[in-house]
């Protein structure tokens, strides 16, 4: 039996002290991939916010991998974000380094220390992503799909257990954004959980035993029970 790694029961999300989405129930296990859909301003990267303690929250139950949202202190949601992977729409690389300098940022800032290690990570997270020949290359060397991909390299660095995609293919052309799918896709069949936010309807069907919860009317709807 999977585990399961997210637990949300009748969960009002809020940002600001506006309640964005009401009554929320969303419960996950291991190795699932999600799309997250609904129109702009319906409150999907507000939810995926809530996953890494961003938010406010109030209910029931809210947890992510066995840690209480609704408890937690913030002295310990670096603890959680440790276990995320996130994926921006804008990439957010650092403009000033390398792909492997931006790689390298993030390991030792999570406490990676030994060179021979960090070394054989990055490579290994660029095989991933089809970027080997990338990694001396500055960010605006790079085509939006490439930077992208770099993206989901550092997002794997550390080995997640859930993958937060924001809207990832949202400045990618068809191709790129096919790409980017079938890379966390790829990801996905090893064991991550990929939880995707998109407006995108033709990616979803890359994926055929992805689940579909939308974004509506202030409520999440999980679309394949409709």
């Amino acid at each position: 039996m999977q585990e399961m790694i997210i637990n949300y029961k009748n969960i009002d999300i809020l940002q600001d002290d506006y309640t964005v989405l009401k009554n929320v129930n969303f419960q996950v296990t291991e190795n699932q991939f999600i799309f997250l859909t609904g129109i702009v301003g319906s409150g999907k990267s507000t939810f995926l916010k809530s996953l890494y303690a961003s938010t406010t929250l109030k209910g029931e139950t809210a947890d992510v991998l066995g840690i209480d949202l609704l408890t937690i202190k913030p002295k310990n949601t670096p603890l959680l974000r440790k276990q995320l992977g996130i994926v921006f729409q804008d990439f957010q690389l650092l403009s000033d380094r390398t792909v492997y300098a931006n790689l390298e940022f993030v390991l030792k800032a999570t406490g990676w220390k030994k060179k021979e290690e960090i070394d054989e990570k990055i490579k290994t997270v660029l095989e991933t992503v089809s970027l080997e020949s990338k990694a001396d290359k500055y960010p605006h060397e790079l085509s939006g799909g490439e930077q992208q991909r770099v993206s989901i390299a550092r997002a794997i660095l550390n080995t997640p257990k859930i993958i937060i995609a924001d809207e990832p293919t949202g400045n990618l052309d068809p191709d790129a954004s096919r790409q980017i799918v079938n890379i966390l896709q790829n990801i996905c069949s090893k064991g991550t959980t990929i939880i995707m936010s998109t407006h995108n309807m033709a990616l979803i069907d890359l994926v055929p035993n992805a689940l579909q919860y939308t974004c509506t009317d202030q409520h999440i709807i999980n679309s394949n029970c409709v």
